[in-house]
């Protein structure tokens, strides 16, 4: 009788080890997997950190599933290499034992890593600047693991092409970065812009990693326009074909969709492209001013209006919130959740009100989380996006409206 008082009471001890650790006092682990190197990594500069101050807020609230703290695992995602992305997503999910990815950054490799990695391993993946068009189609097979917080091309190509319309520029050349997100971005807009009464006299790839690219800047400017369009990324080819551009007087002004619009693009070419215009995915102004309050109280340095840094907050807000509505991190119990929290019904949830939303779902009660961008997932769990439209003046980015 003894022996078994001893087996039971151990048993019990175990047991009791095992909820404390998957409730309260232990630790989840989510991958933050970003282009730390490579074509946009002083946008991942202010991306990254975001992830962070999310998790960090959730922790600190000791609110998560019971007193659960979070743990950010960076990634390097390089952007355009699929292999590296793919080796980093894997180390990981085997080594590190994430339950989710913030991430990945540019289309292609977050085709790969979805792909290849977390659909085999039934991995959540939400993506804060993943935009290709391409992707929406990948919902159908994706087992419900992939989200993103920043809207489709499919939408980008449209508001560029409202954009450019409205400042009567009715004749352009468009160059792109010859991968998933350039071509995809490149022929949304294409379409939009013709449907609009507009003509693209040439769209032509360019390939990253070049040191000359005057051969072509030189078939772009035989067949002219009046704005160059570059859907490129503003640490690689972009800047390139910008700088030979300007070294040459082939274009005098440009159109710099979201991979080009980052601080670098004023540091790189100042006035020389004053009066170039572009746009990149943001939330309102009054979003963005409340996004600014949270991330500057807590102290964390980087640019909280940077280029899809509040996506990145919000992806890595919704992992853990959903967490919280399923009552369990492993991501099979809580990906059917995301949806949910990200939407009404619910009370209105706002970046530096983790807490508030964690309690509300542990009371059993709905979110409908807002977030730092104005979260709305529609379709196959894509944001449906607002965007900033920006114009260069006096080697500044300055906003002159919302679309």
């Amino acid at each position: 009788m003894k022996k078994l008082l001893m087996a039971t009471a151990a048993t019990a001890l175990m047991a009791g080890g095992a909820l404390a650790e998957s409730h309260g006092g232990g630790e989840i682990k989510l991958g933050v997997l970003l282009g730390f190197t490579g074509p946009i990594e002083s946008t991942v500069a202010n991306m990254a950190p975001a992830a962070h101050l999310a998790m960090k807020e959730v922790s600190d609230s000791g609110k998560l599933l019971g007193g659960m703290k979070v743990t950010g695992i960076d990634g390097d995602s390089t952007c355009i290499d699929s292999a590296a992305a793919t080796s980093a997503a894997e180390r990981m999910i085997t080594s590190d034992g994430v339950k989710g990815i913030v991430g990945g950054d540019c289309s292609g490799v977050t085709g790969a890593v979805l792909n290849n990695v977390a659909l085999p391993n039934g991995i959540v993946m939400i993506s804060p600047s993943a935009t290709s068009p391409g992707l929406s189609h990948m919902n159908d097979e994706d087992k419900g693991l992939f989200f993103r917080t920043a809207p489709s091309d499919a939408r980008q190509g449209v508001v560029m092409s409202d954009i450019l319309m409205s400042q009567g520029i009715k004749e352009v050349a468009v160059t792109y970065t010859n991968n998933d997100y350039g071509k995809g971005l490149a022929d949304a807009f294409q379409s939009s812009y013709e449907a609009a009464g507009g003509t693209v006299t040439i769209s032509a790839a360019h390939e990253d990693g070049k040191a000359d690219y005057s051969a072509e800047v030189g078939a772009l400017a035989s067949a002219g326009g009046d704005r160059l369009v570059v859907a490129g990324y503003v640490d690689q080819g972009g800047a390139g074909i910008v700088r030979a551009a300007i070294d040459t007087g082939a274009f005098e002004t440009f159109h710099f969709p979201d991979g080009m619009v980052s601080d670098e693009l004023g540091k790189n070419f100042g006035t020389d492209i004053d009066g170039s215009t572009g746009q990149h995915p943001s939330p309102s102004v009054e979003l963005v001013n409340r996004f600014k309050e949270v991330a500057t109280a807590s102290g964390m340095d980087f640019d909280p209006t940077g280029p899809f840094s509040p996506e990145t907050y919000d992806a890595a807000a919704l992992i853990m919130l959903a967490m919280q509505a399923a009552g369990s991190a492993e991501p099979g119990d809580y990906k059917a959740k995301v949806m949910d929290v990200a939407n009404a019904p619910g009370e209105k949830i706002e970046a530096g009100q983790l807490a508030k939303g964690l309690e509300i779902l542990a009371a059993g009660g709905e979110i409908d989380y807002v977030g730092a961008t104005g979260v709305e997932l529609v379709g196959p769990g894509e944001a449906a996006g607002n965007y900033r439209e920006i114009v260069i003046k006096d080697g500044k980015l300055e906003t002159v409206g919302y679309r």
